[in-house]
């Protein structure tokens, strides 16, 4: 039950055609998506240089025929295949694609085809080049294209097995909301609701809620109305427009009982954890300074509920100690500077092979350039660099300068070739798989490690310029029961 969405790729609000394309390029090959690149084909283009290969037959194009549409120029176009759960696997997914890109394009366009595995369904991303490749014509798009292209996927897919959809309702457009459906990521006014939803509960009194809030990271409006501004947000949202549940009246009421609302947050839940699900509810969280947040200006209302949330996460490190099989402050240092030595060490190859693939993309884009406009160049110097010929081919001639250029810069006396980049692209891609797996499990521990051996500090008050370099000279610190 194959689904298909096709829609024109113009250039970015800028203007530039070149964000366009990196940007969809992107998004498409990402790796976290695509088994590290595994799962992307590409026809007459390379997926690596792929964005140079599309602009310069831009380029060509616009010499050759003398067009140019400005804005309403459109780059290229994209197709997004769904498959019904359990039907393809990733790999068939991505045969599919290539398939159905071939048909559509009847093999006079580039495309690239990537098959993704971050949803539950199997799902291809397609973006072809709208020049063809002799750089003569256009894509020529059409009235209910759309419609096209499905009965040209629904064909494909009754010749692979698949099942379609009979009767598809025809909508206007692509509705990303109605897409996402609960999958959604929640607006700033949901956010809000959950927060005042959550602080009601935390609090027993008004000025408990707006320690709550401010404790969240929310900033206070009081006047005619009261106001909100979320950390991440840069306007205030006022409680009466998140409706007649939230208006400051409404959370009177909530506070003193008067008033029962049907929420999704638990009430046993404290006011630094969250409503969803949580991996292990016996995680601790940073204590709170009271003393430093009383001299900022901190009330009465605030010190109270602080000191609550410190009782609360004082005995989750103590259950999250136990529970990982350490007793002593000393166990908990080595094993919170065993991980985070561990953490770092793998952070490090990680930027390393990042910045070496991105290294080899550069230079792959540039030698691919190179290579587009070696035999131009080779004529304009020939001409004895006549500025007439300049002048029509300024676009080649100024891109195999800056090829050149970036060569310089790198200070090598011979180009490699393409395949050796590919090959090794390849294995720093299989090397970065290795080093991701695990990579956030170990963080979460080291977060979890450091945020428990910062409250033991405060719980047995030990200060860091106190802790002695020999740890193993002194006797332990046992968490439960003092020394």
């Amino acid at each position: 039950m194959a689904t298909t969405w096709l829609k024109a790729l113009h250039r970015t609000s800028s203007g530039s055609i070149s964000a366009a394309v990196k940007r969809t390029l992107e998004y498409a090959e990402n790796p976290d998506k695509t088994m590290g690149g595994e799962l992307i084909a590409a026809y007459q283009c390379d997926p690596m240089t792929a964005e140079s290969e599309f602009l310069l037959s831009k380029k060509l194009y616009e010499q050759r025929t003398g067009r140019n549409q400005g804005q309403r120029d459109v780059i290229g176009y994209q197709i997004r295949q769904s498959f019904k759960q359990g039907e393809v696997t990733a790999e068939e997914a991505l045969q599919i694609g290539y398939e159905l890109a071939l048909r559509w394009t009847k093999g006079k366009h580039q495309f690239i085809v990537a098959a993704h595995t971050n949803t539950d369904n199997p799902h291809t991303h397609i973006f072809y080049n709208s020049i063809t490749l002799d750089h003569s014509r256009k894509f020529a798009d059409f009235k209910r294209s759309a419609i096209a292209l499905r009965h040209v996927s629904d064909k494909l897919c009754l010749e692979h097995g698949l099942s379609v959809i009979e009767k598809p309702k025809l909508s206007k457009g692509y509705n990303r909301s109605k897409y996402l459906g609960d999958r959604k990521p929640p607006t700033g006014r949901d956010k809000l609701q959950v927060l005042i939803d959550k602080s009601i509960f935390c609090g027993i009194g008004f000025d408990d809620f707006i320690a709550a809030m401010i404790e969240a990271g929310c900033e206070v409006k009081r006047g005619k109305h009261l106001a909100f501004k979320l950390p991440d947000s840069k306007k205030f949202i006022r409680c009466k427009s998140l409706g007649e549940d939230y208006t400051e009246d409404a959370i009177l009421e909530r506070i003193s009982g008067k008033r029962v609302v049907d929420t999704k947050i638990n009430p046993s839940l404290s006011c630094n954890e969250k409503s969803e699900p949580v991996k292990d509810k016996n995680t601790p969280s940073l204590l709170i300074d009271i003393q430093a947040k009383i001299a900022e200006g901190k009330g009465y209302g605030y010190e109270k509920w602080a000191t609550g949330f410190n009782i609360q996460q004082m005995a989750k490190t103590l259950l999250f100690l136990k529970d990982n099989g350490m007793d002593s402050y000393e166990d908990l240092a080595e094993k919170s500077a065993a991980v985070s030595t561990e953490f770092n060490v793998r952070l490090k190859k990680i930027k390393a092979v990042d910045k070496r693939i991105a290294e080899i993309t550069e230079l792959q884009k540039y030698i691919g350039t190179y290579g587009n406009t070696r035999d131009t160049y080779k004529k304009y110097l020939a001409s004895g660099k006549d500025a007439g010929f300049y002048e029509e081919y300024r676009a080649d001639i100024t891109l195999h300068m800056a090829a050149k250029k970036h060569f310089d810069s790198l200070k090598l006396k011979k180009l490699p070739s393409i395949q050796s980049l590919k090959q090794e692209w390849a294995e720093l891609a299989a090397e970065k798989k290795k080093l991701y797996a695990g990579y956030h499990e170990l963080k979460d521990t080291q977060t979890k490690l450091l945020t428990a051996k910062h409250n033991a500090e405060k719980i047995l008050r030990i200060t860091p310029d106190a802790q002695r370099s020999d740890i193993s000279c002194e006797p332990k610190r046992n968490l439960y029961y003092g020394r």
